[in-house]
């Protein structure tokens, strides 16, 4: 089963933890790694921001990405979250095989 990794950001600590506790009770994800605080710049409403933000880096089945980038916006502060996803090409077997187990239906 093809996997792929989801990286998002949010604009605290707590927001991240309270979306990865989602993700992984939901078994949308097998797992949450929270990064920790980045600095965000970017260009919103024709203005450069800088602003604090946490990140984080999920695991899971292709098949659930489009069911995880919903639950993730519905969970979010933002109007337009980051959430964006690449497949995972190559890993220990075992470690992808714990990743469809804990993300099936």
């Amino acid at each position: 089963m093809p996997m792929e990794m989801i990286y998002f950001t949010a604009a605290n600590r707590q927001e991240v933890l309270q979306i990865g506790r989602a993700l992984v009770e939901d078994r949308l994800v097998a797992c949450v790694n929270v990064l920790g605080e980045i600095t965000s710049l970017y260009r919103w409403e024709g203005a450069v921001q800088e602003e604090t933000e946490v990140a984080a880096i999920a695991k899971t089945s292709s098949e659930n990405v489009p069911r995880v980038i919903e639950r993730v916006k519905s969970l979010h502060s933002y109007t337009c979250p980051c959430v964006v996803s690449w497949p995972i090409q190559a890993g220990h077997p075992a470690f992808l095989q714990w990743i469809e187990d804990e993300t099936r239906s």
